[in-house]
């Protein structure tokens, strides 16, 4: 299974231009959705029902609120507006997620970061499988946080839509990572809103294997993660295979894309895709955002001059 891509990335071709000037890379029918047919291939074919092609704009914000504006791709007077029923039970700012099966999440490069090694607050930008950023995320701690505990820090993490709303929150505390240590592993708290707890990812032990466990609010184990004995993208990607909770049939994943030999050497940067079925509970979803994360912090991120991590040994 291939994983999704961006859009310019090596071995996808950038979109046309027409007539040497910049223009919106997709037509743009009534009511803001696009042609699906101009979209390019899925990256993942899980053998289940994808339904209908993602819509191409953010819904904007329910009630009073900033005014967003216009976004990447928008056709001239703004974003598309929010859809007229909304799904009872899913978290505001979370309507989104309820008609897409793939995100992509960047981090942002940061030049102090690159340059003198000096850690910094990871920033991403979350985006949908056409490329168009749907959310933004950027940690929240402390200096000596980051660069003394360095990828087993504890942070909260913000993700805010377009409008600058805060619709999920993070809260990742300060947990050991090795198998060695059982009874202190990694997990995290998925709230959304802010202050209402909606999910857990939690790491199961295990002497091999990075394996955890998607949780609803209850603490209840809903789905499962299991990830490669050598979590090291050396030229390709790596896949944390999602499953449900007695069953081994994979229904999505989580990979850690290979963004190239002078991005990963030189800095850290990371690149991830999340699939996942389009019927999956909108909280879920919002969970293996949170997921996601853990995973890069864990296996990806390299702080100084330390080495990452790639086995749960360490």
């Amino acid at each position: 299974m291939s994983a999704p891509v961006y859009p310019g990335s090596p071995g996808n071709p950038s979109y046309p231009m027409s007539g040497g000037h910049s223009m919106a890379p997709y037509p743009v029918a009534p009511g803001g959705y696009g042609d699906p047919s101009q979209a390019p291939p899925v990256g993942f074919n899980m053998g289940y029902n994808a339904g209908p092609a993602p819509v191409m704009y953010q819904p904007g914000a329910v009630g009073p609120g900033p005014v967003p504006g216009p976004e990447y791709g928008a056709h001239h007077g703004g974003i598309s507006p929010a859809p007229a029923a909304v799904a009872v039970g899913v978290p505001p700012g979370l309507e989104y997620l309820t008609q897409i099966d793939q995100i992509l999440i960047h981090q942002k490069v940061e030049l102090l970061e690159a340059f003198i090694g000096f850690e910094t607050n990871n920033q991403y930008e979350i985006k949908n499988s056409l490329g168009q950023k749907i959310y933004k995320a950027k940690e929240k701690n402390d200096c000596c946080t980051r660069n003394c505990c360095g990828s087993l820090r504890s942070f909260d993490m913000k993700i805010k839509d377009n409008t600058d709303r805060e619709v999920i929150r993070l809260i990742r505390p300060f947990r050991c990572v090795s198998c060695w240590c059982p009874c202190c592993l990694q997990e995290m708290e998925v709230q959304s809103p802010p202050g209402t707890t909606i999910g857990y990812v939690k790491q199961d032990w295990h002497p091999c294997l990075p394996k955890f466990s998607i949780q609803g609010s209850n603490k209840e184990t809903v789905l499962k993660l299991d990830g490669p004995c050598f979590a090291c993208n050396c030229c390709g990607d790596v896949n944390f295979e999602l499953k449900g909770k007695d069953d081994d049939k994979p229904i999505g994943r989580i990979s850690k894309q290979w963004s190239g030999l002078l991005k990963e050497v030189f800095t850290d940067t990371d690149n991830f895709g999340i699939q996942f079925p389009l019927d999956l509970d909108v909280k879920l979803k919002a969970v293996l955002m949170g997921a996601c994360f853990l995973i890069d912090f864990m296996f990806f991120e390299k702080v100084g001059e330390a080495n990452q991590r790639s086995t749960v040994f360490s």
